[in-house]
């Protein structure tokens, strides 16, 4: 009877021992290929900046003389013509400085014409002998003097006429007025330089943004290039241009180096106004309908040994090439190589061009899938089970008391 209840447990034991080592978890990866479409996307790339919306055309109006201002005809947004007279300047001084100049004038030639008829007078003389030479040179010093004070007495004359005319100050363009630096009765003095009295916008349904950009960024931005901009005073506006111009000066600030772009924003609303800040985006690449693959798929290649481990033929060996990559295009239970040559990238995705189609499928690289473990516990099994779902004590078995 005790031998045959010892086979008896040998037999459970061995069953036991041959049921673990048949369902236990191996732990063997579970490798796979992952794969994505070849898809048509937009690629575009941009860079931000920040500007100043100004006229295309601005002309900032002075004088060059000084005095008093005695009348102002134009006013804050007023449009103005070419010619249009805007401001006038007191005239009493530079009216009796042109009539002193006059005076000179009408002195000088006067002189001149004595002079010119003394000398013509000596000349004839001279020439039949009746006078002397020191006599004739004499009436010609004199002769070639009053002529040189003439000369002098016309160009005096014509500077303060001119001046008496910078006293009546007329726009230079047809334009709106957004700057006024004077009122009436006001002194300007035009001593070392041009006081600024007006400024003159030429079309403000013409504007320009000028953008301060990243010397890091500035090598993308070329001229043409679309341009989208907003500004605080119409935050859910977005307002469109183009790049116009790209400046060659640097200017530093802080050391930080930026170059200026200039940006044609036209305003046919008149909705945007001088001086606003803009923040600006700068699209340096746009590309639409791109057939593209994700960007791992460009560096993929495969292993012959863990592609034969889990099914999957080569069919064939990529060519070698500098301007072409290999993508791996899985077909039935292969892959094959495809040349492809890379372009723009915008995200995770990659343009390309070559012999793919657009729903092909490209191997992007493997996955490895580890299963998850059962948990075991290894106890012997002639130690007896939990308690009622209480805790074991440290040796596995219960005592009585």
């Amino acid at each position: 009877m005790k031998q045959k209840t010892l086979w008896t447990i040998i037999g459970i034991i061995a069953a036991a021992v041959i049921l673990w080592l048949v369902f236990r978890p191996t732990g063997r990866e579970s490798v796979s290929l992952e794969t994505a479409e070849v898809l048509k996307i937009d690629i575009s790339s941009s860079v931000t900046a920040t500007g100043t919306v100004e006229p295309v055309t601005k002309v900032e109006v002075g004088t060059q003389v000084s005095g008093i201002i005695s009348k102002l005809y134009v006013d804050y947004n007023d449009a103005v013509k070419a010619g249009q007279v805007i401001a006038e300047m007191d005239k009493v001084n530079l009216q009796a400085e042109l009539s002193a100049a006059n005076a000179q004038l009408a002195t000088a030639k006067t002189e001149f014409e004595y002079q010119e008829k003394e000398y013509n007078r000596m000349k004839t003389l001279h020439d039949k002998e009746l006078v002397s030479d020191s006599e004739f040179d004499q009436a010609q010093y004199q002769y070639q003097s009053a002529r040189n004070a003439y000369s002098q007495t016309q160009a005096s004359y014509t500077k303060v006429k001119r001046n008496l005319s910078y006293a009546t100050i007329t726009s230079p363009i047809d334009g709106v007025v957004i700057s006024k630096s004077v009122e009436e009765g006001q002194t300007v003095a035009a001593g070392f330089s041009t006081p600024t009295l007006f400024t003159i916008a030429k079309d403000l349904t013409d504007m320009q943004v000028i953008a301060n950009v990243d010397e890091a960024d500035i090598g993308q931005v070329k001229e043409g290039q679309r341009v989208t901009y907003t500004v605080a005073a119409y935050p859910d506006d977005v307002f469109e241009g183009r790049v116009r111009q790209v400046r060659l000066e640097a200017t530093t600030t802080s050391n930080v180096v930026t170059y200026e772009v200039v940006i044609n924003a036209p305003n046919p609303d008149l909705k945007v106004k001088p001086g606003l800040t803009a923040t600006i985006t700068i699209f340096t690449l746009e590309e639409d309908d791109v057939l593209s693959v994700p960007t791992k798929a460009l560096r993929f290649n495969p292993d012959p040994e863990i592609m034969r481990e889990i099914g999957i033929t080569i069919g064939g060996e990529p060519a070698r090439s500098e301007s072409t990559k290999t993508v791996w295009v899985k077909r039935s239970g292969s892959i094959v190589p495809v040349q492809v040559a890379p372009g723009n990238t915008s995200g995770d995705r990659t343009g390309i061009s070559g012999d793919l189609k657009e729903g092909d499928v490209v191997v992007t690289g493997l996955s490895a899938q580890t299963p998850k473990k059962q948990e075991t516990v290894e106890r012997s099994p002639f130690a007896p089970g939990p308690r009622g779902g209480g805790g074991n004590n440290r040796n596995g078995s219960s005592q009585k008391k």
